[in-house]
């Protein structure tokens, strides 16, 4: 097994995280200083700042605490105009574009802001507008028809497909029942192959993944690391080079016989509700 060489969007200064939750509800920005530098040190590549419902105000307060100690770009992460807007007023651009994480097909507006600062735009594409109602993709053609709409947003705005990031959404896999996983898998492979798609990045919440799983095996193995791993073997090849994940984990490149690769593999072919009893199968056993 080797390292996967996969890029970081470093994940712990966000109102989800109840550690994170509790230093913004004290306003302890010496805890939320520290957290920026620890996730820099072990290597972020990117550090990822959400602040939940919490005021603009808030949003460029924590954008220049977390500034003042790193020299990583950001990803400002909401899908608040009003608080993406303040994020970028105040963000020093000299360490390189932010990420701005996300803009899905009901939330095209978050294009204007481009013309405030550019940015790297994750392009979520597990969800569409049709017939002006919003839903989810459940096919990887949706999935595909998605990303060629929030690109071609994209290109009007000037930002070259170098510079986009899709994600197009990750379920866990412990209740993935719907076959989410190969649509997922299947939408990235259709980009991939597309040169109209040509210097195209992609990104998951790769924790998503594996939330809910127990920590470990009967054994004493642990379950999410190889299942994330496992994920991240199958989806890099396909143009996957960056996750919004831990920097704690230590994520890697899995041989075709590892249990974790093979229960992934199944449940690929699955994709139904055998699939979730082939996980827990693998955390059971």
């Amino acid at each position: 097994m080797s390292k996967a060489p996969v890029k970081i969007i470093a994940e712990s200064i966000n109102d989800s995280v109840p550690s994170t939750h509790e230093l913004y509800e004290s306003g302890n920005m010496d805890g939320i200083r520290e957290l920026a530098k620890f996730q820099d040190e072990k290597g972020g590549v990117y550090i990822d700042v959400n602040v939940g419902g919490r005021p603009a105000e808030f949003m460029a307060e924590v954008i220049r605490e977390v500034q003042s100690v790193t020299r990583k770009p950001l990803s400002i992460d909401t899908p608040d105009p009003a608080l993406a807007e303040a994020a970028l007023k105040v963000y020093d651009d000299s360490v390189g574009l932010p990420v701005l994480n996300s803009i899905s097909p009901l939330r095209t507006e978050m294009f204007g802001l481009y013309k405030l600062k550019p940015f790297r735009p994750i392009l979520l594409i597990s969800e569409k507008l049709e017939d002006g109602n919003a839903g989810a993709c459940h096919t990887a053609q949706e999935t595909f028809d998605a990303a060629r709409f929030l690109i071609a947003e994209a290109r009007k705005q000037g930002i070259r497909n170098e510079d986009v990031i899709f994600d197009p959404g990750i379920a866990p896999i412990g209740t993935d029942s719907e076959g989410n996983l190969g649509r997922l898998l299947t939408a990235l492979q259709m980009i991939h192959d597309d040169p109209d798609f040509s210097g195209f990045h992609a990104s998951v919440g790769l924790s998503n993944f594996t939330v809910m799983l127990p920590p470990k095996r009967p054994d004493g193995s642990p379950v999410k690391g190889p299942l994330e791993s496992a994920f991240l073997t199958r989806a890099m090849p396909l143009g996957l080079d960056y996750v919004i994940g831990s920097v704690k984990r230590n994520y890697e490149i899995l041989a075709d016989e590892h249990p974790a690769m093979q229960c992934v593999e199944e449940c690929i072919k699955l994709g139904s509700f055998d699939s979730i009893m082939r996980v827990r199968k693998f955390y059971k056993t």
